[in-house]
């Protein structure tokens, strides 16, 4: 066993899709940066937790992701594209999908997107600007005056290595740093009378009310061959308590009832391509590769127990319970499940892919993981800031402290209790708030994953990958950006109402917007139009007042003119440059005369 000490600017702590991104914006901006995971692999939820199906939006081929996230679906594509001979485009018309999933618009496997996260990642690695611990794992912290001087992690030998920064990234999947540094957070549902929100719980916080986790694994289908595991202990129980059943229930109570490998009467497409990651048939014509299908479903999700705040030996109880949870669901499928064409029961040809997960039993290598602890922050979203029937003006709430943007529908699976699901409400598209990524008191930490300042509530919509990769490219740029300039993240959130040219965040968020990442909804105005980033910018100021029928369409047609209301907004909030025609003009035209401006911004750093 050794033990060293491993020096840097940002020390990344997790390497989920929010680690892998906030440690590729802080390379990009210079900062010398450590990234560490407690696994084999980088990825998390898209490659170590085995989700390697995008849970998206619907305009993220256009619009509402990042530059970088572009860039890793585009490497994930081409790479089935190079490997497999796969045509771009799908016979409906959409970009490549090598699983042809229908829940995902991009299904793929786990190795592929490690592999494309290491090609984003290598110039970098091979330069020497970042280190990579994999198989380490935070278990000590050293924080000063509310600033953390250290985290000890140990790797899976027992190698001890200090690494020592100006600022650490929480991107673990659990909020690990949390509790090893003192820093303030909650973990499951709080109180409606602590958030105000018409969901929350009505009778006090319920701490372990945590939403449940799922270790996924993959499968082939092999007609006429036998595959059938070993039946995990305590199945009859689990087949019970689940229940084991490819009838789900929806949000809105009904139920909806899927077939194996068809479409059932009802019009549900087929259990089996739901989140299936190789659609053998679509990548080798010839018919000599078969499908893999990853299997994330209900009858997988573990909810008797919670693991978050528990001692080693409990976790390692439940993880147990839950990784034969999951095996057990694998045996139903094969021993009972329903014939799509008789009355027959079970598909003993179903064979698990323990080489799709790289693991010995088959699962994934961690549990797909929806809900962690969360930090106590500088802004707090709550459930009445993006959910449609709570927004009066017909769009989310607008934060003037935007990082980022997201889309996706609260999606609150059963809880740790078996508390049944309480989420499936609809929500506006939102934004990212920095102050949400920052912690009340700790001077140096940051929330680079789920772990934002969001509530149980509004986790539901926060925890997706496009989001959760912006959240930690946000987290990873406003670290470098504080340790070029000597500020700290609270100085930039706290500078939003100083002027344009004065204030640290709008120089933040011109960066942001410099490298792709959208601040609010433009749909019309993608970061390749080239009035993006003043577009962008005037948006996220305010300078279009609530209800305007730009913010709630997400559409600014930028060739037309504007109302005298919109004038007057944006002379309140950002003034009118003199430049401008003194009667009327478009935002194009509005966009060119601020120009200047950003330049000038841009300039000062």
């Amino acid at each position: 066993m050794s033990e060293t000490v491993c020096e840097c600017d940002v020390a990344v702590v997790g390497g989920g899709m929010g680690g892998v991104s906030a440690a590729l914006a802080a390379c990009d901006a210079g900062a010398r940066v450590i990234l560490t995971d407690a696994t084999g692999w980088l990825g998390g939820q898209m490659t170590s937790q085995g989700v390697s199906a995008f849970d998206e939006h619907p305009y993220i081929e256009s619009f509402g992701g990042t530059r970088t996230y572009d860039e890793l679906g585009s490497g994930l594509r081409a790479y089935y594209m190079q490997h497999y001979n796969a045509p771009a485009i799908m016979p409906n018309g959409s970009p490549l999908n090598p699983g042809n999933g229908w829940v995902s618009r991009l299904c793929f496997e786990p190795h592929v997107g490690v592999h494309v996260i290491a090609e984003l990642l290598h110039k970098y690695t091979t330069s020497g600007r970042l280190t990579v611990l994999l198989r380490h794992r935070p278990v000590e912290a050293l924080v000063e005056n509310d600033r953390i001087v250290q985290v000890t992690l140990r790797s899976a030998r027992g190698n001890v290595v200090h690494s020592r920064a100006r600022y650490f990234l929480d991107a673990t999947e659990l909020g690990d740093l949390l509790p090893l540094t003192g820093a303030e957070y909650v973990t499951g549902a709080e109180a409606q009378a602590d958030t105000g929100e018409p969901h929350a719980s009505a009778d006090g916080p319920h701490p372990d009310q945590v939403q449940s986790f799922t270790y996924t694994f993959a499968i082939e289908h092999r007609p006429g061959e036998n595959h059938v595991i070993s039946k995990p202990k305590g199945y009859e129980r689990f087949r019970e308590m689940q229940p084991y059943t490819l009838t789900i229930l929806r949000h809105d109570g009904t139920l909806a009832p899927f077939r194996m490998f068809v479409t059932s009467p009802e019009g549900n497409l087929p259990f089996w391509t739901y989140r299936r990651l190789v659609d053998g048939q679509w990548l080798d014509p010839s018919g000599k590769m078969r499908d893999i299908a990853m299997i994330n479903w209900p009858g997988n999700d573990y909810d008797a127990e919670n693991i978050l705040d528990k001692s080693p030996q409990e976790q390692a109880r439940i993880l147990d319970e839950a990784k034969r949870l999951a095996l057990g669901f694998l045996y139903w499928l094969q021993t009972e499940a329903p014939h799509d064409h008789d009355d027959g029961r079970g598909y003993p040809g179903l064979r698990l892919l323990p080489e799709v997960m790289n693991t010995r039993d088959g699962l994934s290598m961690q549990p797909y993981i929806r809900e962690s602890r969360r930090i106590v922050s500088l802004e707090r979203i709550v459930e009445q800031d993006i959910v449609a029937e709570l927004c009066r003006d017909g769009h989310a709430r607008p934060f003037t402290t935007a990082v980022g943007i997201g889309w996706y529908p609260i999606d609150i699976h059963n809880c740790a209790g078996r508390i049944p699901s309480a989420g499936g409400h609809a929500t506006f598209p939102f934004q990212i708030p920095l102050g949400a990524l920052i912690p009340r008191r700790m001077a140096n930490l940051l929330a680079a994953c789920k772990n934002i300042g969001t509530t149980h509530i509004t986790n539901g919509a926060y925890r997706l990958h496009p989001v959760e990769w912006n959240i930690g490219e946000s987290a990873g740029a406003l670290a470098a950006f504080c340790c070029a300039r000597g500020c700290t993240p609270q100085q930039v959130w706290g500078s939003a109402s100083a002027g344009l040219e004065a204030s640290l965040l709008r120089r933040f968020q011109v960066q942001l917007l410099e490298r792709g990442v959208p601040l609010a909804w433009t749909i019309d105005v993608p970061s390749d139009h080239p009035r993006f980033v003043p577009t962008q910018l005037l948006v996220a100021m305010g300078a279009l007042s609530p209800g305007d029928r730009r913010l709630c369409s997400l559409e600014i047609r930028p060739d037309e003119r504007l109302s005298q209301v919109e004038v007057e907004k944006i002379q309140q909030v950002i003034g009118l440059p003199e430049s401008l025609p003194s009667d009327s003009f478009t935002w194009n035209e509005l966009c060119m005369a601020l120009a200047p401006i950003v330049e000038r911004v841009l300039a000062a750093d």
